[in-house]
């Protein structure tokens, strides 16, 4: 599949438009309910248990609900440009500058993995590579959050949030997701979808969240 996504134009992108996107999205879990109820399930499950990471974390609003809710987590973004917005609007939490398909982390370092759409620009031919090295950086038992835009579209918009862009955003069916993860070595715990909220809130899109963990090792 031929994309505009290479990882340094994508990098370019939301370093353009790091600061608009904080200044839209950075307050947004106060109108999706859903996702504040599925990202206290997660901080329960892993509090206690080790670090967590916030991968594709933006300007870091998913890391500072983590924080709030007890979970020991930093942020991960291959957007240096959203890195300082994260660090700025959250000078207490941990981030860094790291690219999902070569994670800079050890075997077996996390308790959990949050991403909150950060496969949006992936191609599909590439999730293979991200999803093994999620697992590969997870402990035994540690548990994956994933969301992402159901359907089988590829977005190719012009402007983003006032911004000129060249990039595709990626929509993906629950079945093919549960698919690639199940390949790359999770054991799928629950698959959840919803409608979208209202238009002021979010794009009009419905929404799937899968749970996933690593399988414990065997003795």
């Amino acid at each position: 599949m031929v994309t505009k996504n290479s990882g340094q134009s994508v990098r370019e992108t939301y370093d353009r438009l790091a600061d608009a996107y904080a200044g839209r999205y950075v307050n947004e879990l106060q109108s999706k309910p859903l996702d504040r109820e599925l990202l206290n399930r997660f901080g329960t499950d892993v509090q206690g248990r080790g670090d967590v990471c916030d991968m594709g974390c933006g300007p870091g609003h998913i890391s500072r609900f983590l924080r709030d809710v007890g979970a020991s987590v930093f942020g991960l973004d291959l957007s240096p440009g959203m890195i300082e917005q994260a660090r700025k609007l959250n000078p207490d939490i941990a981030f860094q500058v790291g690219d999902m398909m070569s994670l800079a982390l050890q075997n077996d370092a996390l308790a959990g993995i949050v991403a909150f759409y950060a496969i949006v620009n992936i191609p599909p031919d590439s999730l293979s590579t991200v999803f093994e090295e999620m697992l590969r950086v997870l402990k035994p038992g540690g548990l994956l959050l994933l969301s992402f835009h159901i359907g089988d579209e590829i977005l190719s918009p012009d402007e983003l949030l006032g911004h000129r862009i060249s990039m595709d955003f990626f929509f993906f069916r629950p079945l093919d997701i549960r698919g690639h993860l199940e390949t790359a070595g999770f054991a799928v715990e629950d698959v959840i979808e919803r409608e979208p909220y209202a238009p002021e809130v979010e794009y009009q899109s419905r929404r799937g969240y899968i749970f996933a963990r690593k399988p414990e090792s065997r003795s």
